[in-house]
């Protein structure tokens, strides 16, 4: 579990690398925030890596995600 100040990076972080992407598209959303916990976890809490990673995992989710 993460402490408060982290889970607020971790949703802004998320929400910046989705704000183009549609609410009802839950799929990309979920992968992103799977692959930006995934980094997390491992200690990497860096908002710049933690973007990097999102918008990787964002550019490789199948189109029907997006």
């Amino acid at each position: 579990m993460f402490d408060p100040a982290t889970t607020a990076l971790l949703r802004t972080v998320l929400d910046e690398v989705c704000e183009s992407v549609s609410l009802a598209e839950t799929g990309a959303h979920t992968h992103v925030a799977s692959k930006i916990l995934e980094a997390a976890s491992r200690g990497n809490t860096s908002p710049e890596q933690l973007k990097q990673i999102g918008r990787q995992a964002l550019s490789q989710a199948p189109t029907m995600w997006r």
